[in-house]
């Protein structure tokens, strides 16, 4: 699907930083593809030749690792996807795979990479980015080595609440595998933390649907790990 990207609703606040003229050369370089839930998006070891960003659904973020596969991020909406590999390594790191529908819009990395040189801004905007998801990770590093299992996954419910579906009330598209890897953890654990959390009246379940019944208590589970 081709781009107007002057007229996009879903426009990266680096892309904010572009002229009405910059945009218009923008719009031949992109373009922009649906996928179903659990398609690959972007496949670990391939040669990358665009930049993908999220305009809509939900993503996860995995890397095959020596053992298993090891889901790293949860991805939301006006998000870029290929950012370390637009300024590192041409090969992508890790692989990127629909968790529900989703629109990514794939932009030619030789376009993006020229309005990095000229435009300070769009620049400027898109280092913030990689420095804040820098740091993200770091504390999620910590969290995930210094926590017990508790701790981590209040934290992961916290996180899909405030960063991800903006809600106390949110439907998980994952599995609890996917919860497990992102903790550290077996599904059996995370199964088991989750029946304690409903027990425990801080969460309730339907399906998978989830709701953060007792914010204060599940707050108090994260901080004390």
């Amino acid at each position: 699907m081709k781009n107007n990207c002057t007229l996009c609703d879903y426009k990266s606040a680096a892309a904010q930083k572009l002229s009405a003229e910059e945009l218009k050369n923008l719009a031949p370089n992109c373009i922009t593809v649906k996928f179903k839930k659990g398609d690959i998006i972007i496949r670990q070891g391939t040669y990358s030749t665009n930049v993908a960003y999220l305009k809509k659904g939900l993503v996860k973020i995995h890397i095959d690792g020596p053992y298993h596969v090891q889901v790293v991020r949860i991805v939301k909406p006006k998000n870029y996807l290929g950012l370390p590999t637009t300024f590192g390594d041409k090969i992508n790191q890790y692989s990127v795979t629909a968790i529900e529908e989703s629109e990514v819009c794939f932009i030619d990395i030789s376009t993006f990479r020229s309005m990095l040189q000229l435009n300070p801004d769009f620049t400027n905007q898109i280092m913030l980015e990689l420095c804040k998801s820098e740091l993200e990770s770091y504390q999620k590093c910590v969290n995930r080595t210094q926590k017990q299992i508790r701790g981590k996954l209040a934290d992961v419910l916290l996180d899909f609440a405030d960063n991800i579906f903006h809600s106390d009330v949110f439907t998980v598209n994952i599995t609890q595998e996917d919860i497990g890897n992102l903790v550290d953890a077996s599904r059996e654990s995370v199964s088991r933390v989750m029946a304690e959390f409903v027990k425990d009246g801080l969460i309730s379940m339907s399906g998978k649907q989830i709701t953060i019944v007792d914010r204060k208590m599940l707050a108090s589970a994260s901080k004390n790990g």
